[in-house]
């Protein structure tokens, strides 16, 4: 018999795996990290998706501006179909829906871009954007500087 195979190793029985407990904690972390992180990734998003509303708005501002210059009058205007969503082109999925605001009039406008879907909720409420540039949020949880940046 070989000598080598016929001696016991000291903690041949010990696993070479993780403990219960290591597990945990390590899950612990990541529920800990999970649980910061979330909310900070949350809010980036809702971020972006202003931000693509932000950009329609300033482009069906520019068709404004195009459509006065050819007519003298912003009264008949009609946005085109890729200026009324945000992000553009996607339809019953998208955050914001753009349209031109009732206080127009021949010399002035007003275009709203109001929050749908998972955008409903958001604190800045509905943004606004004029004929002469001025920006403005509907909502009372944040100021416009912070929903316009």
């Amino acid at each position: 018999m070989n000598v080598l195979y016929s001696r016991r190793c000291p903690g041949a029985f010990r696993s070479n795996g993780f403990t219960l407990v290591e597990l945990l904690i390590v899950v612990a972390i990541i529920g800990i990290i999970s649980a910061v992180a979330y909310p900070s990734y949350q809010e980036q998003v809702k971020r972006g998706r202003r931000s693509d509303a932000q950009t329609v708005l300033l482009e069906a501002s520019q068709f404004m501006q195009r459509h006065y210059a050819a007519q003298n009058t912003f009264l008949g205007a009609t946005l085109p179909d890729n200026l009324t969503t945000a992000p553009k082109g996607t339809g019953d999925a998208a955050s914001y829906t753009i349209e031109i605001s009732e206080d127009t009039t021949a010399r002035t406008f007003k275009l709203v871009a109001s929050p749908q879907g998972n955008m409903d909720a958001d604190r800045c409420g509905d943004l606004t954007l004029t004929d002469t540039g001025v920006r403005g949020a509907t909502g009372s949880g944040a100021t416009v500087a912070e929903c316009w940046r």
